[in-house]
Formats: structure tokens, sequence, C-alpha cells
């Protein structure tokens, strides 16, 4: 299980998603340009000390990600408003990286196309979106919560 960030735009978010990653041990993958500079200072400024405790993997761009991410046996799970299967009633497996896109605009439509599979969130009809880094909270709970990976009852 991995989480993959698709040029984020907010350092908190991403901070925040890091921080998440490393209570629960699943390496991130960001995929750049930011739309922030993103370097040392900032990384401890928003994920305090937890980005030395997290895998996190650089890419320059979304090309070199997919390139990479298309060597092994895994699958792209897109997390978006988009589509209109639950997260709930998603089957994850432990080769799936949930991908989340940028706060502004998600993510473009061959990115989108390139998923394997797209999830949602249910949310209130009237209401259009969750925080990024509260969707990738969810979802990764959900699927951590399927695979046996977190019971609450053990540390990892």
């Amino acid at each position: 299980m991995r989480l993959a960030l698709y040029q984020p735009d907010i350092p908190q978010n991403m901070g925040a998603l890091i921080r998440i990653a490393a209570c629960f041990r699943v390496p991130v993958d960001v995929i750049e340009p930011c739309g922030f500079p993103f370097d040392e200072k900032r990384l401890r400024r928003t994920a305090l000390d937890y980005g030395e405790a997290c895998e996190l993997v650089r890419h320059q761009s979304w090309e070199s990600y997919i390139s990479a991410f298309r060597q092994g046996p895994n699958r792209l799970v897109l997390l978006t408003t988009a589509s209109h299967v639950s997260h709930a009633d998603f089957k994850f497996e432990a080769t799936d990286t949930l991908m989340l896109g940028r706060e502004s605009h998600g993510v473009p439509s061959d990115v989108h196309q390139t998923a394997d599979h797209c999830i949602r969130i249910p949310i209130a009809k009237d209401l259009r979106s969750l925080n990024v880094s509260v969707a990738g909270a969810i979802a990764l709970s959900e699927a951590l919560r399927q695979l046996g990976e977190f019971t609450g009852k053990t540390e990892l």
C-alpha cells in the first residue's frame, strides 16, 4: 500500500498526509511539480519530524512516475469526486497505490484515464468535497482495515 500525491498545491496538506503515512508505515510518492517550493526546510515545517519517519519518493513529473509505477504488479486507485464507487465497497489489495489529486484541480483527464480504478468517499449531496488530507486518511484507513494491517490492538 502506498499514497501518491499528484502535484500537491498546499504544503500543509502534504505535510498532514506525510504524517498520516508515517503513522501507518505507508510510503508516499510526491509527483512534481508542487504548487510551492518543496525543500527540506518546508518539509520539516509541514510534516514536523514525521518526514524522517516516512519513506518519501519524489518524482520529477507524471511521466517519470507512471513509467516507474508500471514496472511492478500494482494498481493505481484514484480518489475522485467523479467516481460512483464508494471506498467502503471497493476491495483493496496490498499492492494498491492510493492517488490524491491537486487540491485546486484534482488530476487532468489523461491521469484520470490512466488509473486502474476510481473511488470516492460519499459525502452530503449539497457539498463539493473533503479536504485532500482528510480524504487520504479515510481511504487509507479503510484500505488498511480491509487488509488487516492495522486493527488498533497492536502496533505496526
